[in-house]
């Protein structure tokens, strides 16, 4: 991916108001970077942005924050002092700092400046003309069919253990190698999403309850035998609303045992049977504007993905 593009992720920034510190004083020059950093997390969280959302602001800012000091004023930071940062970030801090987060910090930049900036703050935005540096990014890990037909199988066993039978994993991987959902939508499931009035052709719902994510709400078709595996979880786990009613770490290790149980040298995880959900329908002549609307994504963010979709295929065959 090239850095001299910047991910979308803040939406555009609405109509501002003066913003005022924790307080009651309106932010300015002099203000610590820890105080413009709380007033922005309040507007955005008035805004009705997600809360990932706003953890990955909050987070980004405050590995600026261990740079620079938080009590740093906010006047005090330049387009060079920005791109330090920057350059902290890729090359001397003691953290890998993937493609995707790099040019997210950059978006964070550049958001939280332009906020302040406007808002009357500072002077001028020093996040304007910071460098976008090119990062090379590597094309995603998927699994291949034998190594699909390795996880099934150990998840089928799972599920058929005389001894403690348990639908969940097996439930899960073939949910996500069906839908290509992503984590949190995943979570989000509620048994009354699926719609099995035709038991021949169930539907998936997916649902936001943001208002800014409603775009992405689609519905998905499931296998119809996938209804029997659902019968067999929600009779051993009676989810009292969600379907999943359990944190996404703990399926994230549900995951990590099936790695293991099938000697896979690959880390089973969500987003890499994400990514195995499109480049199999991609290899099955799905429609690619069918995929991408049943990826949820934007044309935009479509571009990159597809061309990735598409190397990945070409591997696979």
């Amino acid at each position: 991916m090239s850095g001299a593009q910047q991910l979308p992720l803040f939406d555009d920034e609405e109509e501002i108001i003066q913003e005022e510190e924790p307080g009651g004083a309106p932010l300015h020059p002099g203000s610590p970077l820890w105080k413009a950093i709380e007033v922005y997390e309040q507007h955005l969280t008035l805004g009705g942005y997600s809360p990932y959302t706003i953890a990955s602001f909050r987070s980004d800012l405050n590995l600026l924050g261990v740079f620079a000091r938080p009590e740093t004023p906010i006047g005090e930071f330049s387009t060079q002092r920005l791109n330090d940062f920057l350059h902290w970030l890729l090359v001397e801090r003691d953290a890998p700092c993937s493609p995707k987060s790099y040019a997210r910090r950059v978006t964070t930049l550049k958001c939280f400046f332009k906020f302040l900036y406007e808002n009357n703050a500072i002077g001028h935005d020093p996040a304007d003309a910071v460098i976008q540096q090119s990062v090379a990014s590597p094309l995603p890990v998927i699994l291949y069919p034998g190594e699909i037909r390795q996880v099934l199988g150990v998840a089928q066993g799972i599920r058929a253990d005389p001894n403690k039978p348990d639908a969940r994993p097996f439930l899960l991987v073939t949910l996500l190698l069906q839908t290509g959902v992503k984590k949190g939508e995943c979570m989000g499931i509620h048994p009354g999403h699926i719609d099995r009035s035709n038991p021949s052709e169930p539907v998936l719902a997916i649902r936001y309850d943001n208002p800014r994510q409603r775009y992405k709400e689609r519905k998905l078709r499931l296998a119809p035998e996938w209804l029997g595996v659902l019968d067999e979880y929600m009779a051993q786990y009676n989810p009292p609303d969600k379907l999943f009613n359990c944190t996404a770490r703990y399926l994230e290790y549900v995951l990590a045992d099936l790695t293991t149980a099938a000697g896979l040298e690959k880390r089973l995880s969500f987003e890499m049977l994400r990514w195995t959900c499109a480049v199999t329908d991609y290899v099955n002549d799905v429609d690619p504007e069918r995929l991408r609307q049943k990826l949820g994504l934007s044309r935009i963010s479509w571009r990159e993905t597809f061309e990735k979709i598409q190397k990945l295929a070409g591997e696979a065959l």
